[in-house]
């Protein structure tokens, strides 16, 4: 079947993480036909209780779709899904659509968006932004990049997934370059708030209300009213891990290196990451960076019988 110009109506999703999994269920609530893989059976599963069809694989999924979702960690996790074993990009109808929204280096995207053309895909560049929260609510922010007939295909995808859709260009790799950027400001707030509360902490500032008083004031972000409170509640569970920022500033400092071009701020909290991956964090919430600091007390996660900080 060529879907060359025809709208999309079967969508495959591979990867249900906090982002993937909202994703889907936005285009389940938008009418589409969903079709889902992940490493977890249990996370499709809770997609099939929905009204989505669980694949065994990715060329499994393939077979049934006109575009494919890719929402996986990194490139190694995109090249796996399209062309490892049981692989969807063979399995793909000529002119479906791959959309990949892992954050990878804009170079991997450019030669992603040429093997597939070269196979008679389609191929969006469309890292995506906002949390897990927006993708939930349909919601996210997406930075993308592709040729104007994808757009026209998956339109009605766009709509159901995203409040923003930012459209870049036709090149491959220019949606990923401002997503890298996007990495950049939101890895140094994250480094800078978890600095900031734990220099509150050591002079015995109320946490909460520091928290109250920042937020509503010119030194607030919005990683900072977003990231604070887990570290408020003691809850590191993660939503995007330390090991996310040691990948994506590596990934903009990498960048930044073949350019030489100086990127301070960058480099200072890429090594906060990495430090709180090396002790042991880097699989907790990417607040946990707060733990590196010493001579602190954390705020203690609250037991089910105590009442959670606001």
């Amino acid at each position: 079947m060529n879907v060359e110009m025809k709208k999309v109506g079967a969508v495959g999703v591979i990867g249900l993480g906090a982002m993937g999994m909202g994703i889907a269920q936005s285009l389940l609530r938008a009418g589409f036909e969903v079709h889902a893989c992940d490493v977890r059976p249990e996370a499709v599963q809770t997609l099939v209780d929905k009204g989505a069809h669980a694949a065994q694989s990715p060329a499994a999924l393939a077979a049934q779709v006109q575009a494919l979702l890719i929402v996986v960690v990194n490139a190694q996790q995109t090249e796996t899904v399209l062309f490892g074993e049981h692989g969807a990009a063979g399995a793909l109808a000529p002119g479906s659509v791959v959309i990949a929204c892992a954050t990878v280096a804009p170079e991997f995207a450019e030669a992603l968006g040429a093997r597939l053309a070269a196979m008679g895909l389609r191929f969006i560049d469309a890292p995506i932004s906002g949390g897990a929260a927006k993708a939930q609510a349909g919601e996210m922010s997406v930075m993308a990049a592709g040729a104007p007939d994808a757009f026209d295909a998956c339109a009605g995808i766009f709509d159901a997934i995203c409040a923003k859709l930012y459209r870049l260009g036709e090149q491959p790799g220019q949606g990923s370059k401002v997503k890298m950027i996007n990495q950049l400001l939101a890895g140094v707030h994250i480094a800078a708030a978890a600095e900031a509360m734990a220099l509150g902490l050591r002079a015995g500032c109320d946490p909460e209300a520091l928290y109250e008083v920042i937020s509503n004031s010119a030194g607030s972000s919005w990683m900072f009213q977003n990231r604070v409170p887990h570290i408020l509640k003691g809850d590191y569970t993660p939503l995007s891990s330390v090991n996310i920022f040691v990948k994506d500033l590596g990934i903009v400092l990498d960048y930044a290196k073949k350019s030489i071009f100086p990127l301070p701020l960058s480099a200072t909290a890429h090594q906060m990451f990495m430090q709180a991956s090396a002790a042991g964090f880097g699989g907790e919430d990417d607040s946990a960076v707060i733990k590196t600091f010493p001579g602190i007390d954390l705020p203690a996660k609250a037991s089910l019988n105590q009442k959670e900080p606001s």
